[in-house]
């Protein structure tokens, strides 16, 4: 594990994140299969709506709880 904090994945923002997005492809990823995306407080909901149009989004989860898949 690296000591950096962790920051948004929205294009351009360096703030820290608080919030991981779990989704998935259906297309391409098996239903168990979680991709994550990190997000600011300001961003939560900009990248919660921009996977959940496209059926992406499979949960949001407070960074300080968010614990890895077996296996990930």
């Amino acid at each position: 594990m690296s000591d950096e904090t962790p920051v948004c994945s929205a294009k351009g923002c360096r703030a820290d994140a608080v919030w991981v997005l779990a989704w998935n492809n259906p297309k391409i990823h098996t239903p168990e299969r979680r991709k994550t995306w990190l997000a600011c407080e300001g961003h939560r909901e900009h990248l919660s709506q921009f996977l959940g149009v496209r059926g992406f989004l499979k949960d949001v989860v407070a960074f300080e709880e968010w614990q890895a898949p077996d296996g990930a």
